[in-house]
């Protein structure tokens, strides 16, 4: 791709000599046929240095280089840019003689079905989808346009996907919810007989499990991006545009808002309610309520700026503690030297 062309696509401006390029790389790997970017100015001297063909940046920085693409958001329009050089996964087209399809699901023309995957009786499978290998839609699923589930995603019955859901590998959505009844011989398992509901343009990663509702619906709403190994329970509800990184679980019948941010190994207690632009930083245990906009993080779960002071404060605890013990030795050293029946406080 001509670096004009590319300029034109992303709507950038081309300083430079025009030239073909056909790949992408990071400063210090890219070649002469690649693009690289710049997006935080601590990598700024690797700048006179780098072979890239052209660099994606901002306008201080398009001076350092030969051939520049200058962008107010130069980490979005590289990622903008990947999209046009990166190889779409799959080398099918068609339904393969070696999937199962049921006579009773319905599955538009154009949709890609890869041998071993399996639909069951009446699941709608909407156009342009892609079913890889053992991939299982189960009973009554529906999936809306341009879904794409990759190996070993698992569709329980009843699931409803939107239009454009990306399914990672060994994804599961809509098993069993985790409920039992305690009873004189154990626990009793509760069925759960709701279904899970995804929105729009959500992107689930690998190994992912969101559970069936109890009753009614697990809920995950549109443009949500949802990471690897990530825990969703019976009954969730998650708002649009909210982020769950790797290793986050909620526990059943929370509600969380919009917008909403939880990084790695957040874990949220059940029959909690969080509101929209909440952000929650790693390894936060969160056992209450969050208001709407708070940024919050620790074990339990804190404001920003206390949790920040304990951190800070958390080395010291150890001299700290050493201290107090030096100052409770003089003191009661003091205390012998006071003549008895003195009333020292006095």
């Amino acid at each position: 791709m001509l670096l004009s062309r590319l300029a034109a696509e992303l709507g950038l401006v081309l300083q430079g000599e025009d030239r073909e390029v056909s790949g992408v790389g990071t400063l210090e790997s890219a070649g002469p046929d690649q693009v690289s970017f710049l997006a935080n100015p601590k990598y700024a001297g690797l700048l006179p240095s780098t072979r890239a063909g052209a660099v994606i940046l901002d306008s201080a920085h398009a001076g350092q280089v030969a051939c520049a693409l200058v962008s107010a958001n130069p980490y979005l329009d590289f990622a903008r840019a990947l999209t046009l050089f990166a190889r779409p996964q799959g080398c099918l087209a068609g339904k393969s003689e070696l999937a199962f399809v049921h006579p009773e699901a319905r599955v538009a023309d154009d949709v890609t079905v890869y041998p071993f995957a399996f639909v069951a009786a009446r699941a709608e499978v909407g156009p342009g989808c892609v079913l890889f290998p053992h991939v299982y839609v189960g009973e009554d699923c529906v999936l809306g346009e341009r879904c794409v589930l990759h190996p070993g995603a698992t569709l329980m019955a009843g699931t409803r996907l939107g239009a454009r859901v990306l399914v990672g590998p060994g994804t599961v959505l809509g098993s069993e919810g985790f409920g039992f009844a305690p009873d004189a011989a154990g626990r009793m398992k509760i069925p759960q007989v709701g279904v899970v509901e995804i929105g729009d343009d959500v992107e689930i990663g690998a190994n992912t499990a969101v559970d069936r509702a109890a009753l009614d619906t697990t809920r995950i709403g549109s443009r949500c991006k949802i990471d690897n190994l990530v825990q969703v329970g019976h009954n969730v509800v998650v708002g649009d545009d909210s982020v769950l990184v790797a290793q986050v679980g909620i526990s059943g019948s929370t509600k969380v808002g919009s917008r909403v941010v939880m990084a790695g190994q957040v874990g949220v207690a059940g029959h909690l309610t969080i509101g929209d632009d909440v952000v929650i930083g790693p390894k936060a245990g969160v056992p209450h309520d969050i208001p709407s906009g708070k940024v919050m993080g620790g074990i339990p779960v804190m404001e920003r700026g206390l949790y920040l002071r304990n951190l800070a404060l958390a080395p010291k605890l150890p001299e700290l503690a050493r201290r107090v013990a030096s100052l409770e030795r003089d003191l009661a050293a003091l205390k012998q030297l006071l003549p008895k029946g003195d009333d020292h406080e006095s």
